[in-house]
């Protein structure tokens, strides 16, 4: 039976776009509060305090009182589950990025090679572009 997915999961908590920007804010910043949070994501605060009570109920995010602020930061240790699992998929992200490395430098070999075959000057210049003197009367 498939398990039914809750608030409190990692994974469902950022399944929303919207939660993984507030992760990212966070992420750059020692701890923000709402105010803050607000202001950079351009989101009415509602929408903001309600992914950040997702957030915390996940454990992705923690809350500390400094006076009448609340100031939330990422809770790294909780994410360690999510990475664990996108890290066995990291072979197919360098294996494309080698494929894509191999495919430029193919373009750039055959690009090189086609500028050679249409340059009139060929053979009448050195590999430093001076003209080579190969005529007995130059």
């Amino acid at each position: 039976m498939p398990r039914i997915p809750n608030q409190s999961d990692a994974f469902t908590a950022i399944a929303e776009p919207g939660r993984r920007r507030v992760l990212g804010a966070l992420a750059r910043d020692e701890g923000r509060d709402v105010t803050g949070l607000v202001q950079e994501l351009g989101w009415p605060q509602p929408r903001v305090s309600k992914s950040l009570g997702v957030l915390r109920r996940a454990g992705l995010v923690t809350v500390e009182r400094r006076g009448r602020r609340r100031v939330y930061r990422v809770n790294g240790g909780r994410l360690r589950s999510v990475y664990d699992w996108v890290r066995h998929f990291e072979r197919f992200w360098e294996s494309q990025l080698e494929r894509v490395r191999a495919r430029a430098e193919r373009i750039e070999r055959e690009s090189r090679s086609a500028r050679e075959s249409h340059n009139p000057l060929k053979g009448e210049h050195d590999d430093n572009g001076h003209r080579e003197r190969n005529h007995p009367h130059d």
